[in-house]
């Protein structure tokens, strides 16, 4: 299938590993020019070089950071340049959520809960709120926001809290640009290995007593396809969502997580 991808623009932010980086080279792989944006300038250039390589696509990285209204503004107006406009908008720079010990209400701060809301959910307003313009302007576009299963699960107070308000953000996002021509989706992923797996899994093991490869066995079974979901199978449903093809899905969530949980949602 085509996905009519051939020549877009996107702008990926928290590209430089992880889940952002297996949707750029996505993204890219399909002949959608990126820029990816993340804090550390090194990792950025590595990811950029690695993935144009590999993809024969333009990918450029821009050092930015989403908590700050200045930043984000250089990040729209820097990206725009490099690539001519901008068709596409993937949020995904935000703290990483479920490697480590959950806090208990009494270890909730003001300083972490207001950091963890800066980021994730205000830094994914600042960057549609930039973006909107341009999209409008040109009568089309696409917003994916990756937030996560803690928006339909308990255990996590922080978590579920910025993960909902990310889904409430994006229906209302779809039901304004909507008529513009403008997508706004929302991905959920589970439990999902990236490059930070390896030392999860090693730390579990070890509390556990068991094998790293007992381990991972045991994260796996959490699913209902009994798989440890890759982030290339995160990339592929937003690289679906990004494509003109898409244009029936807007103001929605999709669980990318292989099946988490036993609740029913319609």
């Amino acid at each position: 299938m085509d996905l009519k991808l051939q020549g877009k623009r996107a702008l990926v932010t928290g590209g430089s590993r992880g889940i952002g980086k297996a949707i750029a080279r996505t993204l890219a792989a399909e002949g959608v020019s990126v820029v990816i944006a993340a804090r550390g300038k090194d990792a950025l250039d590595a990811t950029a070089s690695e993935l144009s390589g590999e993809t024969g696509s333009k990918v450029v990285g821009v050092a930015a950071d989403t908590g700050s209204d200045d930043s984000v503004r250089n990040l729209i107006a820097e990206a725009k340049d490099l690539l001519g406009g901008i068709d596409i908008l993937v949020n995904c720079a935000a703290r990483p959520g479920g490697q480590g010990p959950v806090p208990a209400l009494s270890e909730i701060t003001e300083e972490e809960f207001n950091d963890h809301m800066n980021v994730k959910v205000m830094g994914y307003l600042r960057c549609a709120r930039e973006v909107a313009p341009l999209m409008t302007g040109q009568g089309w576009g696409r917003i994916i926001n990756i937030s996560g299963m803690a928006s339909r699960n308990s255990g996590t107070v922080i978590g579920s809290m910025r993960n909902v308000a990310v889904s409430a953000m994006t229906k209302n996002l779809a039901d304004e640009l909507g008529p513009h021509g403008i997508n706004v989706t929302v991905v959920h992923p589970g439990m999902t290995r990236t490059e930070a797996t390896a030392s999860v899994i090693a730390k579990r093991a070890e509390a556990a007593g068991v094998s790293e490869a007992e381990m991972e066995e045991q994260m796996a079974q959490g699913n209902s396809v009994r798989t440890f979901i890759d982030a290339k199978d995160i990339a592929y449903v937003v690289t679906m969502l990004a494509s003109p093809l898409s244009i029936a899905i807007t103001g929605d969530s999709i669980a990318a997580g292989g099946g988490v949980g036993t609740g029913i949602y319609y």
